[in-house]
């Protein structure tokens, strides 16, 4: 035998005595609770739960959670408290009933428990229809398990497990089931000899308030949607059967109350599995509404999938019940971080659709400097703004964002500084997903792949903005449908009368994206001279003021124009360029603007590279003299010649806008 296959050998054998150790443990504390009655076993555990609540800190945090989001709503905080800590002392009081519970009588544990609503049970059998009973995770519910005698009369009961991964303890809770007439069936084995089960008339358990992963249907429980199994619906529907809720209550000391609903009515034509599935939800939200200390808070109900929390990709996709207000349901709280230049912001705008549209319940907050403001909220699919404040420290950052009060479920970098990370990590913001960075993937908690590299020109930076909506879940196709048929991404705008060309000369970047003022006036003139009602407006940011002014003198008289250099809000400017047959400009945030305001350009690229961050459309044309050091992407030419855009003559850029004039009318 080799090496390997001796440490497996004693690995395995170790964790089978770890495992009988726990078996033995388990039968210890059986022993003990044995020795005590039942009502002192009770009292001991609501003592064990008082503890429980102060010391285990980390559930304490997630039944309050999840009671906010059941009952946020309608009760205050002093009731959430009170009610998570009465569920502590209701779930290990009934946790160590549930195990002194099989070493009692049947007739002992039934004179414990009293029974409501069995005519409804009743009247199913006398139709002589399968029943599969809605158990949730209340009070003590192994009751269920000890007095089948109560629910199921003269039928054969039946239950689906999940096996237990110790197997001592599993052979010894299948021993005691079928000690009580219960059919057995695995989960992992299918739902075969369930489902054949009940065709032949029988009554089947399964537990349905559990968050189901992956493989659920998702839908509204307390208007929050939740991962929800459809096996039960699945089962009854092929088995033409009825879904009966069953729950367990707490009903004194060392006591319980089974009480038997009617059954789920979707009051659809034809039943479906959806239908079923979210009116079972219903059902249980009633169960849970009781008593609502004896649910299972401390489960995370509506847990974040992970990576797909956008929804769109889940094979089940998302139910409501017919007649449900959709106007009710609690909104899932998205942060998203904007990119802080006007161009690279623009260019996440197909991002931010798809994450919006990826699931109904997104409430969407972006976060970025103040100066994008107007920006963001002329957006539709926008919610609300965070403004920062330019050099604004860490702390305050993050005091802004709890200031606003709201619980933010997840939050979307669109940045690759730690920076930035390090603000929404110190808001306490439970999902923080972006691209891994360098130091920043310490407090991410959902790390985004690079694409995967093609063959051809790099990816632009729309796509990768679209990469990061997609591997959260969103779909992101029709965006990808509208970029790649170069399509305009808005509506062209209806300019007003006359023919207004915009022009765009500056660029806050640095001296080697700006194209002299000279051509630029010379564009000007040799237009104006074949186009009498042409009309020019110059626009560019505060600090480029001078610019405006030097161009004006440049053109003079002869060529009419309007100097709103650093004179526009951004507000201002979109309407502006709204009113635009064409934007002339350099390769600027004003660029991206136009573009995504359907504005056709003429766009003068020189240090930068239009593969990764050119106006996306044929309504666009771009206008570059490759030079062997381009692109560099300096803010200013390190050879210092500035050959990439000075080579760029007054002809090529006339020409460019004769032919978009020639297009737009």
């Amino acid at each position: 035998m080799g090496k390997a296959s001796k440490k497996k050998h004693r690995n395995k054998t170790l964790e089978r005595i770890s495992q009988w150790l726990v078996y033995a443990f388990f039968r210890c504390i059986e022993g003990t609770l044995w020795l005590m009655p039942l009502e002192l076993v009770w009292y001991v555990g609501r003592v064990v739960g008082t503890i429980g609540f102060y010391v285990a800190g980390k559930y304490r945090r997630l039944a309050k959670h999840n009671l906010r989001i059941a009952f946020g709503r309608e009760r205050d905080e002093h009731w959430i408290h009170h009610t998570a800590k009465k569920h502590f002392q209701s779930l290990f009081s009934n946790v160590l009933c549930g195990f002194r519970l099989p070493m009692m009588t049947q007739a002992q544990v039934e004179a414990r428990v009293k029974v409501e609503g069995m005519e409804h049970t009743r009247k199913a059998m006398a139709e002589k229809k399968p029943i599969l009973y809605l158990v949730c995770h209340l009070s003590c519910w192994e009751i269920l398990t000890q007095v089948p005698t109560l629910f199921v009369f003269d039928r054969k009961p039946a239950t689906v497990y999940q096996p237990l991964r110790n197997p001592f303890l599993n052979d010894l809770l299948i021993r005691r089931r079928r000690k009580l007439g219960y059919t057995l069936f695995n989960r992992q084995d299918g739902f075969t000899g369930a489902m054949k089960h009940m065709k032949e008339g029988g009554c089947l358990g399964v537990l349905v308030d559990q968050h189901a992963g992956d493989q659920g249907l998702w839908a509204p429980f307390f208007d929050r949607l939740a991962s929800t199994t459809p096996i039960a619906a699945m089962m009854a529907q092929r088995s033409h059967g009825v879904l009966m809720p069953m729950a367990i209550y707490d009903d004194g000391p060392g006591r319980w109350r089974m009480v038997c609903s009617a059954p789920v009515d979707t009051h659809e034509v034809k039943q479906t599995v959806d239908g079923l599935t979210v009116w079972m939800n219903r059902s249980v939200e009633q169960m849970v509404r009781r008593q609502p200390e004896n649910w299972f808070w401390v489960h995370n109900r509506w847990k974040l999938p992970k990576p797909r929390f956008l929804l769109h990709d889940y094979k089940r996709g998302i139910a409501f019940p017919a007649d449900y207000d959709k106007s009710k349901l609690q909104p899932f709280e998205l942060l998203v971080r904007s990119p802080n230049w006007l161009g690279d912001a623009c260019m996440a705008f197909p991002a931010v659709r798809a994450m919006k549209a990826g699931r109904p319940d997104c409430k969407l907050t972006v976060f970025g400097p103040e100066k994008l403001r107007e920006l963001w909220e002329s957006q539709p699919e926008v919610d609300r703004y965070i403004g920062k404040e330019n050099k604004e420290g860490l702390f305050s950052v993050a005091r802004r964002i709890k200031a606003t009060g709201i619980r933010f479920d997840a939050a979307i970098l669109l940045t690759n500084s730690t920076r930035s990370t390090l603000e929404f990590w110190l808001a306490g913001i439970p999902r923080l997903v972006g691209f891994k960075g360098s130091l920043r993937s310490r407090f991410l908690t959902q790390i985004i792949k690079e694409p995967k590299k093609a063959p051809g020109p790099p990816m632009h930076h729309a796509l990768r903005y679209l990469h990061i909506a997609k591997s959260c879940g969103a779909n992101v196709e029709p965006e990808l449908a509208k970029l790649e048929s170069r399509e305009p991404q808005a509506a062209r705008p209806v300019a007003g009368p006359g023919l207004k060309i915009g022009i765009c000369a500056g660029a806050e970047y640095g001296q080697a994206k700006r194209w002299p003022m000279d051509r630029f006036a010379a564009v000007m003139q040799q237009v104006s001279s074949l186009h009498a009602d042409a009309a020019w407006t110059f626009y560019g940011a505060p600090g480029e003021a001078k610019m405006g002014e030097e161009l004006s003198l440049l053109v003079g008289g002869s060529v009419p124009h309007t100097n709103l250099v650093g004179k526009t809000k951004l507000s201002e400017l979109i309407q502006e360029l709204r009113s635009c047959h064409l934007l002339v400009t350099n390769d600027t945030g004003t660029m991206h603007l136009a573009a995504a305001l359907g504005v056709p350009t003429v766009s003068i690229f020189g240090s930068t590279e239009p593969v990764l961050t050119g106006p996306l459309g044929s309504q666009h044309i771009v206008i570059r003299h490759h030079v062997p050091c381009s692109p560099c992407f300096k803010r200013e030419c390190p050879l210092g010649h500035y050959e990439c855009m000075t080579k760029v003559t007054p002809e090529q850029v006339a020409e460019a806008v004769e032919k978009q004039l020639a297009v737009v009318g």
